[in-house]
């Protein structure tokens, strides 16, 4: 099974097939709006708004595994994320990214991109960045901040994969 053979639910539960993404470069991030990080929203809207053009397309999935829960539905994290942050970026439906319910999506990226000590996903907006094929990159921890993955991002855009 590869990356495209995967499909998740968007916020409003309508099934997304991440076929749809082939051929454009992909940031795939865990999120809560609860979280000491939820400012990095806003930095994802620029490097979205900044490369969008050239192919980037970010995949936002909330989270409530980690000590900031995000309790809302959906659509309330969806409302939070447009008003605070201006985000037009895909946003998914709540998902788990660790454990025996974990998200067949972010199985797959920890199986191919493990963390430094561990495969397990440490924290929200762990960062996983995937290139026009469907290979991942790179994988970020959430102390990296989204201007720091443009470079990264550019290079991709650049060598055309």
């Amino acid at each position: 099974m590869g990356l495209y053979d995967i499909t998740v639910d968007d916020f409003k539960f309508n099934a997304v097939k991440l076929e749809q993404f082939k051929g454009k470069i992909l940031l795939i991030v865990n999120s809560s709006t609860k979280c000491i990080f939820a400012p990095q929203y806003g930095k994802l809207e620029k490097l979205y708004s900044k490369y969008s053009e050239a192919g980037l397309e970010i995949l936002d999935f909330p989270c409530d595994q980690f000590s900031t829960k995000d309790l809302g539905t959906e659509e309330e994290i969806n409302s939070q994320c447009l008003s605070s942050y201006n985000t037009t970026f895909f946003r998914g439906a709540k998902i788990k990214v660790n454990g025996d319910d974990e998200s067949i999506l972010y199985s797959y990226l920890k199986y191919r991109k493990p963390g430094l000590f561990s495969k397990q996903i440490k924290f929200n907006f762990t960062k996983f960045l995937v290139d026009k094929k469907g290979n991942i990159v790179k994988r970020y921890g959430p102390m990296v901040k989204p201007e720091k993955i443009g470079k990264d991002i550019e290079m991709l855009i650049k060598a055309g994969v």
